[in-house]
């Protein structure tokens, strides 16, 4: 059956019309077009921070302490009078790497040392795989990391990092 002139616009518009759903159905199959994170507050950021830097204290080590949110953006920073003046790049760095990376700025080190696959990573201006960077999760979610420096060596700051993940750790099981 040829079309007529009185069918073709039906046509075009029954073929508009797949085409649209075909284009739909391949996004609605992959989910919806938004999706929902979990953030930490500023208050439970500086909880984290606070408890690490009293931590650090308590071992006589002038620190600085960072913590960034999912994306690497600084939330909170502490830093000890007598803290060095390089210490606040390095806790900044050693959080913006364990969030970026998604794992603790220690592990990065191993990773990524000459000759191993990942070494070029070390390169990158932000990119300090040295201890004392932690990441934050809850419920399987990256919500952050925070970063030590200024303790003597990357044991201690991380020893202080994980104190401050752990006196946020009920406020995190509740985002869970």
């Amino acid at each position: 059956m040829k079309p007529t002139k009185s069918t073709i616009p039906r046509l075009r518009t029954l073929t508009a019309s797949c085409v649209l759903a075909a284009a739909t159905s391949g996004a609605l199959a992959q989910g919806s077009s938004t999706f929902s994170i979990k953030l930490m507050t500023p208050e439970t950021a500086f909880a984290a921070a606070r408890a690490a830097f009293d931590d650090c204290r308590r071992q006589g080590f002038q620190v600085t302490v960072a913590v960034v949110d999912r994306f690497g953006i600084l939330q909170v920073l502490l830093r000890d009078r007598f803290a060095g003046a390089h210490t606040v790049g390095v806790a900044s760095d050693k959080a913006w790497t364990a969030a970026s990376f998604r794992t603790a700025s220690a592990s990065l080190g191993e990773e990524t040392q000459a000759g191993k696959p990942m070494s070029a990573l070390r390169t990158h201006p932000r990119v300090l795989a040295a201890g004392g960077g932690q990441v934050i999760e809850s419920g399987g979610s990256v919500l952050g990391a925070i970063g030590v420096s200024g303790g003597p060596g990357g044991d201690a700051d991380d020893s202080c990092a994980r104190a401050g993940i752990r006196a946020i750790t009920d406020a995190l099981e509740l985002l869970g």
